[in-house]
């Protein structure tokens, strides 16, 4: 009777003592809860003791930890609509703050208020600048100011906002095919005036060349025509020369060459009177022009 009294009594002081004893990992923090109260913070890693059936033990993520933002709708100061996205790593500092902030919710409920906190300081500082600002290298310094404005406001919970980072920022919906009009409007603007330039550019050219070909040519005839000239000069120099010499012989030739010319096969007609000078040297047997009797 008394071992079937002690084995249920040891075997009860053993759980009790089981029960007693919780292991901390070293990725997270415990607390240690008396309804409701914090009576124990177990940050190191390994083997933890609370009181049986009175204490409980929490368990928090102690590594730093991931939010990504709902699309969020922001008007900038330039009136113009974008859809941001951003992207937060946060973590808890302290403990027991954080427990009085969320209760029983713990990082469920944090995330939940953290992303409020985030919309609105992403709305703060994003209505006050332009859109060139967002969409430019400035975009890094806008971001930190997000991070600073929700880490000073997360802070009332035990949370410290790590960094912020804005993944996208679009247009809406809406906006897009009214954007993408105004932009393909002003790339054929843009068209238009290179192509303008280009027929204002190949004009010149083309007025340069016909000016080049008119200069060109009027050189080339002017020295055809010098040259010409000497040529004529030359050739009546050298006729001249040869009817010095011998009139009879170059008057002879002359009269063969009119004949080649004049009696060559063709439908066309000389008419002219037999008597005429220029069948002279056909008439004469000695080859010769007859001269008539004074």
């Amino acid at each position: 009777m008394k071992a079937a009294i002690i084995l249920p009594a040891l075997a009860a002081v053993a759980a009790l003592a089981l029960s007693s004893v919780f292991i901390v990992d070293e990725r997270e923090t415990v607390l240690v809860l008396q309804f409701g109260q914090v009576k124990q913070i177990k940050a190191t890693p390994g083997l933890g003791f609370k009181v049986p059936l009175i204490q409980d033990v929490v368990r928090y993520d102690d590594r730093i930890l991931a939010l990504p933002t709902q699309p969020l709708e922001v008007t900038l100061a330039d009136d113009r609509r974008l859809v941001v996205d951003a992207f937060a790593r946060w973590r808890i500092v302290d403990l027991v703050r954080f427990r009085e902030a969320v209760g029983a919710g713990g990082t469920d409920a944090a995330s939940v208020r953290l992303d409020r906190l985030l919309n609105a300081a992403i709305q703060q500082v994003l209505g006050s600048v332009e859109s060139g600002r967002v969409l430019s290298e400035d975009r890094t310094g806008l971001m930190n100011q997000i991070r600073d404005l929700a880490k000073s406001q997360a802070s009332d919970l035990g949370i410290d906002v790590i960094d912020v980072r804005l993944t996208r920022t679009d247009l809406p919906e809406q906006n897009l095919a009214a954007t993408f009009a105004r932009m393909r409007a002003e790339r054929e603007r843009e068209a238009a005036d290179e192509i303008a330039r280009g027929g204002e550019a190949a004009q010149r050219v083309r007025a340069t060349a016909d000016r080049t070909v008119v200069e060109l040519t009027s050189e080339a005839r002017r020295l055809a025509e010098v040259i010409r000239g000497e040529a004529d000069a030359e050739r009546n120099a050298i006729y001249a020369e040869a009817f010095g010499r011998d009139p009879e012989f170059f008057a002879f030739t002359r009269s063969l060459t009119s004949y080649e010319r004049a009696l060559q096969s063709g439908n066309s007609s000389i008419v002219m009177a037999p008597d005429s000078e220029f069948f002279d040297y056909l008439r004469s047997d000695l080859g010769r022009p007859v001269v008539p009797a004074p």
